[in-house]
């Protein structure tokens, strides 16, 4: 009996014992670890403010760069409505999806990936060329057999007319097949709002066979060149636009990271300045209760 009762006594004397020492190295411990994170929120809310100004100052020059494309490319493309031009439900299309290499610019990627997917599932034998590493690591999953071709490090500063003619080039000597190709893109609306659009190109086939186009007097040989300047110009127009909404997007990003870390800061803050307090007052009790004691 006696020994059954000593050893509740001797373990609640160990416990009230270790105790003190134990809430204080645990609230040590999280002081720290408050700090730390504290620090590492700041460091990274300085990053995402520095990333937004860039993306500020980059906003305004794609802007100016997207609105001379989309005159080129809306007067370009025209042409297809006054004569009327369309391509059979059977034609071969080709799908040109308009991405970049860069993340960090929320959704604007995986908008491309869907419209691709869409277009894919309801025409599945088309071809595929994609421009930009993130819309390639997305459609590579599940539309690996599509690829035809894929182009990295554009528009690294700004878009130009002759990168768009030599991507069109190289889709051409590529041997791609096509009647169609659908250019799919994220069109600039505003600095918070883009929309992904499906721009077609016909080819020199689908022009020539258009209900209207004899009111043209067009010749073979410049409705040839035509489709062509037609094709590297409406990708240009796609590339500059894409630009656009990716730069806008990108600091509405950096602006809602900057944002959030700021909350995240206060809150941290708050949390920190309580737990020292807190640390504090048991480290008086302590000292008061060990001074009335003696």
């Amino acid at each position: 009996m006696f020994a059954v009762r000593t050893l509740p006594r001797a373990a609640n004397t160990v416990v009230v014992g270790v105790s003190p020492f134990a809430v204080q190295v645990r609230n040590m411990a999280t002081l720290k670890e408050i700090s730390m994170r504290l620090k590492s929120v700041s460091n990274i809310a300085k990053i995402t403010k520095s990333m937004k100004m860039i993306a500020s100052t980059k906003v305004a020059k794609a802007q100016r760069a997207m609105e001379a494309a989309r005159v080129y490319g809306n007067s370009a493309t025209a042409l297809y409505t006054h004569a009327e031009t369309t391509s059979a439900d059977d034609a071969k299309n080709l799908v040109i999806v308009v991405s970049s290499d860069r993340g960090l610019c929320g959704g604007i990627h995986s908008s491309l990936a869907k419209g691709a997917r869409r277009f894919l599932a309801d025409h599945p034998e088309s071809s595929l060329a994609i421009v930009g590493q993130k819309a390639r690591a997305q459609l590579q999953r599940d539309s690996r057999k599509n690829i035809a071709v894929t182009f990295d490090g554009v528009a690294k500063n700004l878009p130009s007319w002759n990168e768009a003619a030599l991507i069109a080039d190289e889709i051409i000597k590529a041997g791609v097949q096509f009647e169609t190709a659908q250019i799919i893109f994220n069109q600039f609306k505003s600095v918070i709002a883009f929309d992904t659009v499906n721009v077609p190109v016909h080819s020199y086939k689908a022009l020539s066979e258009s209900p209207k186009l004899a009111a043209y007097e067009v010749e073979d040989p410049v409705l040839k060149n035509f489709e062509e300047f037609t094709f590297a110009n409406t990708l240009y127009w796609g590339i500059a636009e894409g630009n656009a909404s990716e730069q806008a997007a990108k600091r509405a990003a950096m602006e809602n990271a900057t944002k959030n870390a700021g909350e995240m800061i206060q809150k941290l803050t708050l949390t920190y300045n309580r737990s020292r307090q807190a640390t504090i007052t048991n480290d008086l009790i302590d000292i008061i209760t060990g001074a009335m004691a003696v």
